[in-house]
């Protein structure tokens, strides 16, 4: 356990920031588990809805630093590919 007042603080700090993180980490995978799912039932409009909400997400998560911006960014450029393949399935 800390003794230093500093440390205290910063042990505070830490735990409250880590809650507020988890918000955007959590909503992130919700989103992209939710356009996944409906990408394999082949409802596209509802994953093409979905994986842009997961974008936003994945963007602001980046923009705090709370995911590494490339992290973002392969996970969006993922879930992009994955819905640009089931849109030309489904066109064909």
């Amino acid at each position: 356990m800390a003794n230093i007042q500093s440390a205290k603080k910063r042990i505070r700090q830490n735990k409250k920031r880590a809650e507020h993180n988890r918000i955007y980490r959590s909503s992130a995978r919700t989103y992209i588990r939710k356009a996944r799912m409906y990408i394999d039932a082949g409802q596209l409009d509802e994953a093409q809805a979905q994986a842009n909400q997961a974008y936003i997400i994945l963007d602001k998560a980046a923009r705090r630093h709370v995911i590494h911006p490339r992290n973002a960014a392969r996970r969006k450029g993922r879930l992009m590919a994955a819905l640009a393949a089931a849109q030309k399935q489904a066109s064909q």
